[in-house]
């Protein structure tokens, strides 16, 4: 529905996208001791960005724009580790950890954000 489009904004989009990077981000911390495993990150701000503007472009034919069932999906790119292992893992357990940890409080706060986007809503419907 466009009212809940328009007033939830990128916010749903966002929550998708930081989860799906935590999942990236927790599987390589469990992988960390895995020979040959190469650490890998969503790049979030590049797939949020071009989102949002295809979102305010309009177009006159169907094929101009990738369709939406295509968006949200963020593209994994490969982690360059500060130091190498003799291993061929480019897993840094402390680098990633802390990727995590920043990646779960901008979690909290979309998630927020969109509690509190959902409650102005209610409160419309509602007519307080």
């Amino acid at each position: 529905m466009k009212l809940f489009d328009s007033a939830f904004g990128s916010q749903e989009q966002a929550l998708s996208l930081r989860s799906q990077r935590m999942e990236i981000l927790a599987r390589n911390i469990a992988n960390s001791d895995t020979p040959g495993f190469k650490a890998r990150d969503l790049d979030f701000k590049a797939v949020l960005d071009e989102t949002q503007q295809t979102h305010s472009l309009r177009t006159t034919q169907s094929m101009h724009i990738r369709s939406e069932s295509s968006m949200g999906q963020g593209e994994m790119v490969y982690t360059i580790p500060f130091n190498t292992s003799a291993d061929g893992n480019t897993v840094e357990l402390s680098v990633e950890q802390a990727k995590y940890g920043k990646a779960a409080s901008e979690y909290q706060a979309t998630l927020r954000f969109l509690e509190g986007s959902m409650s102005g809503v209610r409160k419309a419907l509602r007519g307080d």
